[in-house]
């Protein structure tokens, strides 16, 4: 089933205590949403191991950085250490995006890509998307759509042209003004 994620993620029982804020953008670079959360305080750390590599992506004083463009099927979240180094992209592959009541959000289509800071990709969930088209939950062109934005990707990536990675620093800067 294709779920809905807000920007603003306010149900991750993980944080006890957080900052938010959000912004549309409508520059040369990019346009559409960007959201900030502030992780002051967490129930416990989060990590993720990849092979044979440990993250940690969510921690006391972390920040997730979320670009949700118009008109494009995906979305980035950059998740920042307490010490603001970034410790991986995490891409989305999206159905679409769009905002309700003031609030970003996705339609996430199963199919990702992580990014890590050495420039390695690891493709994740290609099982979900496998069986949201075996079980009728999306069409043979929504399956297509969602391998081709992803290959697409990592091309763009590749070629050092997938510039929501290059904003990561400069958005987070930009939301900083208003953190609360």
């Amino acid at each position: 089933m294709i779920k809905r994620k807000y920007g603003d993620r306010l149900n991750w029982k993980r944080i006890l205590k957080r900052e938010y804020t959000q912004q549309f953008l409508n520059t040369n670079d990019f346009k559409g949403y960007i959201t900030l959360i502030h992780t002051i305080q967490v129930t416990e750390p989060l990590s993720v191991i990849y092979g044979e590599t440990e993250i940690c992506i969510v921690d006391n004083g972390y920040m997730w950085l979320q670009h949700f463009p118009l008109e494009k099927n995906h979305s980035v979240t950059t998740m920042f250490d307490a010490n603001g180094q970034i410790v991986q992209w995490y891409i989305d592959i999206s159905l679409q995006n769009g905002e309700e009541n003031g609030t970003p959000w996705m339609d996430d289509l199963f199919l990702d890509l992580v990014l890590l800071p050495t420039g390695e990709m690891i493709e994740k969930d290609a099982d979900e998307l496998e069986e949201a088209l075996s079980k009728g939950e999306i069409e043979l062109p929504t399956y297509h759509m969602a391998w081709n934005e992803l290959m697409n990707i990592k091309r763009l990536v590749y070629k050092k042209e997938f510039g929501l990675i290059n904003l990561s620093h400069t958005h987070k800067n930009i939301l900083l003004k208003d953190l609360k």
